[in-house]
């Protein structure tokens, strides 16, 4: 038996286990039991099998309910991360998500979704799931289990980038692998995890534990664990565009008139931001060349938009920075 912090991994038959006691997966015969917060039986759920369908799904829900609080008392380590993204991004490097199964899919939906809601480029956040895009529709078993897969996934990372672990046990193999190399290739490192005594935390720069205890039916981290990584990557790859200057109060100005629907859209952002006519905000996009910033600190800045954009570009893209130079 081998004791991981407060997380016990205990190795039965096989090879004998590796002195590090997370660096590599079970060896074949062997079987590994872990002892995380999410593998208890929760006490409030031991007769669900027993309630009628409407009264599971309020158990759910009940347990539900329970995962924002855990996840604000997360946030001073997620603002953390945060800041560590923006850095990163800043300095012309890259944030990298890895993870396996349910951590590994809400990883790479929050990765794809940033390009179209914010006009990012895909390379700024990039996701990493264990055994590759086939993993993502199809569970290949095993394979977070791959402390060297997880390595080889990140060896490709640039110097001052950003690798953030995702794992509701904290002890995945596959994203331990993923992060030593990170460390390796002088990247800021941090672990989203369901377990406040994760075995992989002391080896990352911020540990975003978020104490979600024992799931509905324990050891199903798809359900509560999940909920509070989606949340906390969804908040933290928010924030991230928030400070990056990807947004004008609350409304998203990255996204460029690429075409008919999205000079629509545009537009209404526009009229929004600045309480002009349509007609109005439809010219100043088209004297921006249909770059939505650009137009927007024209209209609010009352200025053409050769000068917005020259604001702009002294302000890194960032329109109220660019709006006080102006001023």
């Amino acid at each position: 038996m081998r004791t991981e912090q407060e997380s016990a991994v205990e190795h039965y038959g096989g090879e004998p286990p590796p002195a590090d006691p997370s660096a590599p997966g079970a060896p074949p015969g062997e079987t590994v039991i872990v002892r995380a917060p999410t593998e208890a039986r929760n006490p409030r759920t031991l007769d669900i099998d027993r309630l009628s369908v409407l009264e599971v799904l309020r158990r759910i829900n009940a347990e539900d309910a329970t995962v924002p609080a855990v996840v604000e008392a997360a946030l001073p380590e997620l603002a953390r991360a945060v800041e560590l993204g923006v850095a990163a991004l800043e300095r012309g490097a890259a944030i990298h998500y890895f993870g396996a199964g349910t951590s590994g899919r809400i990883a790479a939906q929050d990765a794809a979704e940033l390009p179209p809601t914010y006009g990012v480029p895909p390379e700024w956040v990039v996701s990493h799931h264990a055994g590759g895009g086939a993993a993502l529709v199809r569970a290949v078993e095993g394979i977070e289990d791959d402390w060297g897969s997880g390595r080889s996934d990140a060896s490709g990372l640039a110097p001052g980038s950003l690798a953030i672990g995702l794992a509701a046990s904290g002890r995945t193999p596959y994203v331990g692998g993923a992060l030593e190399a990170a460390r390796e290739r002088s990247a800021a490192t941090v672990l989203i995890s369901a377990n406040p005594r994760a075995p992989l935390a002391d080896r990352v720069d911020v540990h975003v534990g978020m104490d979600t205890g024992a799931e509905v039916i324990a050891g199903s981290t798809r359900m509560k664990a999940g909920t509070a990584q989606k949340l906390a990557l969804n908040a933290f790859s928010t924030a991230v565009m928030v400070r990056m200057g990807y947004t004008y109060s609350n409304l998203m100005v990255g996204v460029d008139a690429s075409n008919g629907k999205l000079r629509g859209r545009v537009v209404t952002i526009l009229a929004q931001a600045t309480d002009a006519d349509e007609q109005t905000c439809a010219r100043a996009l088209t004297a921006a060349g249909g770059d939505t910033r650009t137009a927007l600190v024209s209209l609010l800045a009352g200025v053409p938009a050769a000068a917005a954009r020259a604001a702009l570009a002294q302000a890194r893209g960032r329109v109220r920075d660019a709006l006080a130079e102006l001023s």
